[in-house]
């Protein structure tokens, strides 16, 4: 096995143009390392059986919860409890690296 490097800027440059995408760059044990860059307004939802975290690469992310709302700046990150319900946004988009279990559909 071959062990090497994860250039995440170089990972970032390769994701379409769009305002939405993700895509899976690395696995740790059972953890799924994915790359995300969002702008705009994502859908209420929850994951019920597992955390997500989000950790702030570029730009803001705003996490709105049902009774806050808390943003999230380049080189923060924010830890979402499992069943917690919650809405991703940025008005000028974010990157982002996210981290969750194997296998977590995605929501979007």
């Amino acid at each position: 096995m071959t062990v090497d490097k994860i250039n995440l800027s170089e990972k970032f440059a390769k994701l379409p143009g769009d305002d939405y995408a993700v895509r899976l760059v690395a696995k740790m044990n059972n953890y799924d390392f994915k790359i995300v860059k969002f702008k705009g307004d994502f859908i209420w939802h929850s994951h019920p059986e597992t955390d997500e975290t989000f950790i702030i690469m570029e730009d803001t992310l705003v996490m709105n919860f049902c009774d806050r709302k808390v943003e999230v700046h380049a080189g923060e990150m924010i830890v979402i409890p499992k069943g917690v319900e919650h809405k991703p946004s940025s008005e000028n988009g974010y990157k982002a690296l996210l981290i969750e279990p194997e296998g977590v559909p995605n929501t979007g």
